[in-house]
């Protein structure tokens, strides 16, 4: 019943609009002779030509204002267009700001020698390391010959100290019998003090060499990726060397300036939205909490450093060194009317919205943007909860014009 209204209602329309048409034809071509007439009767009485040109004017006035008319009337006569919409929502809301921040390791470090000596071989660029692997080999021969020499040393120091034991011991016997002097048995003793003293240095060098030793052999601290080379095998190179940069890809860490004016609104803990875009168009995104809030302001920037832990899943998407767009609350949470981003038609004049009523006509409103939050903005304007507004196909609606509804989105 309802559809058979709307067309009864649509024809009368129609004809209404073609009566309108032909009586104002009518008058057009009445006052079109009148022209005609009067511009003859003129051009043989008078031969000026600014009387001509006024009847031109108003002759392209009439014809611009017949165009204008049937142009209204083809616009009330064309066929429903379909259109999609989405409802008007009452949220709370919090209002973000977008703020870039730059992904860093938390463990990126320069691996040095640690002994000097020959490179025998260096990890690549690229090769992924565990904790306790391999990553550079100095050559091991010139601290295996010391390792031998001191080995030798350590032994004679050992062989040293046993004889003067035995002489101490001796010299001990002699002088309970008088056969000794107490002079020499107190050389004896110091003798045997020294070698014990020599004993224990020696085993202190042998330790040092077996530590330089267990250098030689650079292994990766923490599970990660080599970088860059800084020095290849063959070099001769000092302790202090550095040979290769070492990356976590394992320990990220977003950080970002925050203008000091949104200090209020972040603390440690408050949740936040990473998000990046592909090339092909898609969004990933994940939420994630801060982690340290430094508030130090920069006089000359006026922001404050904000740290926060990249997720799990995000860290397969995400490299060191990557730009990410960081949604963070700044102001505090209140209720307001939102729509969805793909309703805003934007003009020079202003913004719009294309609200579609029960009868399924389009009714432009022009609205005032407010703060977003992801895909939803606040709006100020004459709409309420649950109003649908057309989300696809306004941009080319004309106020009154009869659509029809595809799809609803919520």
């Amino acid at each position: 019943m309802i559809q058979t209204s709307k067309l009864i209602q649509k024809d009368k329309l129609v004809q209404k609009s073609k009566s309108i048409q032909t009586s104002h034809t009518i008058q057009i071509l009445e006052m079109m002779s009148d022209f005609v007439k009067s511009d003859t009767s003129n051009l043989v009485r008078h031969r000026k030509t600014k009387l001509v040109t006024r009847q031109f004017s108003k002759l392209a006035i009439l014809v611009l204002g017949l165009s204008y008319f049937w142009g209204s009337v083809n616009a009330a006569e064309q066929a429903p267009r379909p259109v999609q919409v989405k409802p008007v929502k009452a949220m709370e809301q919090q209002p973000t700001a977008d703020i870039l921040g730059t992904i860093y390791s938390r463990n990126q470090v320069q691996l040095t020698a640690g002994v000097d000596g020959k490179l025998e071989w260096v990890a690549e660029p690229g090769t992924y390391v565990k904790k306790g692997d391999l990553i550079a080999q100095v050559e091991l021969l010139p601290l295996q010959l010391k390792q031998a020499e001191q080995t030798a040393q350590l032994k004679r120091a050992k062989i040293n100290l046993q004889y003067l034991e035995r002489e101490l011991k001796r010299q001990r016997e002699l002088r309970k019998k008088n056969s000794a002097s107490q002079y020499q048995l107190e050389q004896t003793q110091s003798q045997s003090e020294l070698a014990q003293s020599d004993l224990e240095i020696a085993e202190l060098r042998l330790k040092q060499i077996n530590d330089q030793l267990s250098r030689a052999a650079i292994r990766s601290p923490f599970e990660g990726v080599v970088t860059e080379r800084v020095r290849r095998a063959g070099y001769d190179v000092g302790r202090s060397d550095v040979l290769v940069n070492l990356l976590d890809t394992e320990s990220l860490e977003v950080r970002l300036f925050v203008p000091v004016k949104h200090l209020a609104f972040t603390k440690p803990g408050s949740e936040v939205v990473l998000s990046s875009r592909s090339e092909n168009g898609e969004t990933f995104q994940v939420k994630a909490r801060a982690k340290t809030i430094i508030p130090a302001a920069d006089p000359r920037s006026q922001t404050f450093e904000m740290r926060i832990n990249v997720p799990e899943e995000g860290k397969n998407f995400w490299a060191a060194g990557q730009l990410i767009k960081v949604s963070l609350p700044i102001e505090s949470i209140r209720a307001a009317i939102t729509v969805h981003r793909d309703a805003l038609i934007l003009r020079r004049d202003g913004t719009y919205v294309v609200k579609i009523d029960n009868e399924n006509k389009a009714h432009r409103l022009k609205v005032r943007v407010g703060k977003g939050q992801g895909d939803w903005v606040t709006v100020q304007g004459d709409l309420k909860q649950g109003d649908q507004v057309a989300t696809r196909g306004a941009e080319r609606l004309q106020d009154g014009q009869i659509v029809v509804v595809q799809s609803a989105g919520s």
